[in-house]
């Protein structure tokens, strides 16, 4: 056997492995970059609530949901008439078909 064995790729076959692998790095760049941003704005939120829970304590009012929306029922707008939750709970709603 005369002749030295050489391991050559393919000049299309490289090209391929190397778009793949740079389509990969960019992938886990855009990934990584996102779950930063994510981060940031998750601390953000909680830097919020955290501005908004003392403020309310610092005022004497309670903090929570419920005390946000009974403080909100008057609607935005002065001398509207408030919202007013009807008697008994609502879970089904009638339709009737118009002839």
């Amino acid at each position: 056997m005369r002749g030295t064995f050489r391991c050559v790729l393919h000049p299309i076959l490289m090209t391929d492995i190397l778009s793949r692998f740079l389509r990969a790095v960019v992938f886990a760049v855009l990934g990584l970059i996102g779950m930063a941003m994510a981060l940031v704005f998750m601390a953000s939120t909680a830097i919020a609530v955290g501005i908004l829970y003392v403020v309310a304590k610092v005022r004497g009012k309670p903090f929570g949901v419920r005390a946000y929306w009974s403080q909100r029922r008057a609607g935005p707008f002065p001398g509207a008439a408030p919202f007013t939750q009807p008697a008994g709970d609502v879970i089904d709603v009638e339709a009737r078909e118009v002839r």
